[in-house]
């Protein structure tokens, strides 16, 4: 279907909504919020197709200026550089109204639970994995974004196992979901003597929170062990089983939580992070089904796929799915900088789905 069809389209939805809206009081409140949220983003694209509209009436002035024989040359040369910057911001705005009429990720606007694991590398892929979990608190505290720490196992040298969080904000799904993968680090460890670069790596995975009606566990599927907490170095910190272990059977996930004192607590949050994965899985799944390759997208969310490396001693960070080099490692590992990755990785995700829909 054409640009043009797609906004006819759109606007004559426009219309029939508000004619509804009018007689709200006839509503169902659930009814009312999706039509509501429904129009809020329509009128993002109705309202680009306007300025768009304005642009093409502007052309058309400066246009007959050019073709005037008897115009001034000087208002000519002016025209003409006016014309050429405002026929480059509608091709932007065609651009920007494309990617509004793509269809939306119905998960981009949940929270998520993100987890990141110390992998290869030792003691110096913990520490790496800890800078990566305080990076992503940096992101949240510069977007507003409720970051809950779930769960933290420390290593012997002050870094990272594992570590887990709950983000809530407004569309962290969508900004953070390019994040799930291998992330390397290339770096002179502080235990090094020698000052060798050694190479770490740690892998992230980005879940998206699901509400408990969602995802459907049955406890004949659970197997659920308790046990004292440990702290770094395997000691223990807890007198009493309050740790929990939770095995879904059916998929083989193993989920485990010790944070909280209280056996209840633990179970709860493991249970949460058990039905974000299994929701993530199902839904990399259909993703997949749907992709008639891998080419169809930025990456495949897959834990095992190296999708970044931070190289300490150049102060570059690149992103091999969109080779993107950025040479401010410290402002990225502070959140500051990270965004200009995640707008790239989702300009990118949005072109490949427009050369797919051609």
């Amino acid at each position: 279907m054409s640009l043009k069809k797609n906004i006819d389209k759109i606007i004559y939805r426009e219309s029939e909504i508000e004619k509804l809206l009018v007689n709200s009081s006839l509503l169902k409140p659930n009814e009312l919020a999706e039509l509501s949220k429904e129009l809020s983003d329509i009128k993002l694209i109705t309202d680009l197709a306007k300025k768009k509209d304005e642009m093409v009436k502007e052309l058309l002035d400066l246009s007959e200026v050019l073709n005037d024989k008897n115009a001034d040359e000087e208002i000519k040369v002016i025209a003409s550089e006016e014309f050429s910057n405002l026929k480059e911001a509608v091709n932007n705005l065609e651009r920007d109204i494309q990617f509004a009429l793509l269809p939306k990720d119905k998960d981009d606007t949940r929270n998520v639970i993100i987890e990141v694991r110390a992998g290869t590398g030792g003691d110096e892929a913990g520490l790496f994995a800890s800078d990566l979990f305080a990076m992503y608190e940096k992101l949240s505290i510069k977007h507003k974004w409720k970051f809950e720490v779930m769960e933290v196992s420390e290593t012997s040298v002050g870094g990272y196992k594992e570590a887990q969080a709950n983000i809530i904000g407004n569309g962290v799904f969508g900004r953070l979901k390019f994040e799930s993968g291998v992330h390397r680090v290339q770096r002179v460890p502080t235990t090094e003597t020698s000052g060798r670069i050694h190479t770490s790596a740690a892998t992230v995975a980005v879940l998206p929170e699901v509400e408990d009606l969602e995802i459907s566990i049955e406890e004949k599927d659970l197997r659920v062990d308790v046990f004292r907490s440990s702290g770094p170095g395997g000691q223990s910190v807890n007198t009493t089983d309050s740790a929990v272990r939770i095995t879904h059977l059916p998929s083989g996930i193993v989920v485990s939580q010790q944070d909280e004192k209280s056996q209840h607590k633990n179970r709860a949050k493991a249970m949460k992070i058990l039905q974000s994965r299994l929701y993530e899985s199902e839904r990399k799944k259909q993703q997949d089904e749907r992709s008639s390759s891998r080419k169809n997208q930025v990456g495949s969310g897959d834990r095992s796929e190296r999708i970044r490396t931070y190289n300490f001693p150049q102060g570059r960070v690149t992103d091999h799915r969109i080779n993107l080099t950025l040479h401010k490692l410290d402002k990225v590992l502070n959140g500051e900088a990270l965004d200009e990755l995640l707008d790239a990785l989702i300009v990118e995700d949005r072109m490949l789905k427009l050369s797919s829909n051609d």
